[in-house]
């Protein structure tokens, strides 16, 4: 396929492809291929890519996410910058140098290219094909070639492990600060901070990959009188076991957070209204079904809202907000959208 494609504008008519015809080819091809459809979210991936990388054929998920899953996590955000750009019509190629996890856990370097050969209407991606070629032999070799020119390898190395160990326990130290920081003190439960950090990249997968996103917001019905009247050590106990109750509701895919006060989020990627409505409904009837603290009883008023194309994540929380608002107008322990 040619490397580098004009910039004519791209027939849309998806139809007119064989495809049975083009997947027969790549059948045969020793490097790993792929072909995304955007409208169903359908990849097919040949076997020499699965061959590539030591996975059994099919034994993983045919969607976009199963690529994103094996790339190195240091790599992840200059590939994901590459990619836009090319779908976005701001570079006239995709092509990307990066690492992958093999099934064993280990790393190959890959290069991937790509190739819109359709698109919608609106000038979004409707069918992409690439290709994934084994680059690691030349990478290693260069790393080899640089290590025999240096004339202090002795030293070097052994400053390199010194260096190591010290990385290691910073790195160690950095991950204990980098979890503190995203955890709400109270709760243990994710903080506002991760919460919004976790927004800005669920709307940006769901705007790349055309799927899906849904946020639903919560607080305790009438909490400020336990406060009052209880104390705020019945108050702090009462949120940490609405917070204990709430993630045994939620999918381990799920993002709970603390937004402030009594309320609380939870973020659902790759999910509809409906999803979040069944989820709402369940959270809600356990949070009544029995006294969170010695024999206080309380109940949850609950938002949903399912993301609009093109809508960030201040706007999306802005809905879910006033959705929650309405089930407090609308009497409380109840679920609005």
């Amino acid at each position: 396929m040619d490397d580098t494609p004009s910039n004519e504008p791209l027939r849309n008519d998806v139809s007119e492809l064989n495809v049975d015809l083009l997947h027969a080819i790549m059948e045969l091809a020793s490097d790993g291929i792929w072909d995304w459809n955007a409208k169903t979210g359908y990849v097919y991936r040949n076997p020499g890519w699965y061959e590539m990388l030591g996975y059994s054929r099919d034994s993983l998920a045919n969607n976009v996410f199963t690529w994103e899953s094996v790339i190195h996590s240091e790599d992840y955000p200059r590939v994901m910058a590459l990619f836009d750009d090319y779908i976005s019509q701001r570079s006239p190629l995709y092509r990307a140098e990066y690492r992958c996890r093999k099934e064993d856990g280990t790393y190959l370097w890959i290069e991937d290219r790509g190739y819109i050969i359709a698109r919608n209407p609106d000038g979004s991606v409707a069918r992409m094909v690439g290709a994934h070629r084994d680059i690691h032999t030349r990478k290693c070799s260069i790393e080899r070639l640089q290590k025999r020119n240096q004339s202090l390898e002795a030293l070097v190395a052994e400053r390199t492990l010194e260096l190591s160990r010290v990385n290691q326990q910073l790195q160690l130290q950095l991950d204990e600060n980098r979890s503190l920081a995203e955890r709400d003190a109270l709760t243990r439960i994710a903080n506002r901070y991760r919460l919004e950090k976790c927004l800005l990249q669920e709307c940006d997968r769901a705007e790349r990959f055309h799927v899906p996103l849904a946020l639903v917001a919560m607080d305790i019905d009438d909490f400020k009188p336990i406060n009052d009247r209880y104390g705020h050590g019945v108050g702090d106990q009462m949120l940490i076991g609405v917070a204990e109750r709430l993630e045994s509701c939620v999918r381990t895919t799920d993002l709970l957070a603390r937004w402030g006060g009594d309320e609380f989020m939870v973020v659902l990627p790759a999910s509809n209204l409906d999803t979040a409505k069944e989820l709402a409904e369940r959270i809600r009837r356990a949070i009544r079904q029995s006294p969170i603290v010695n024999d206080l009883n309380v109940t949850l008023s609950l938002g949903i809202v399912e993301r609009h194309a093109g809508e960030p994540p201040a706007a999306l929380v802005a809905r879910a907000d006033r959705a929650l608002y309405r089930s407090k107008a609308a009497g409380k322990d109840g679920v609005s959208d």
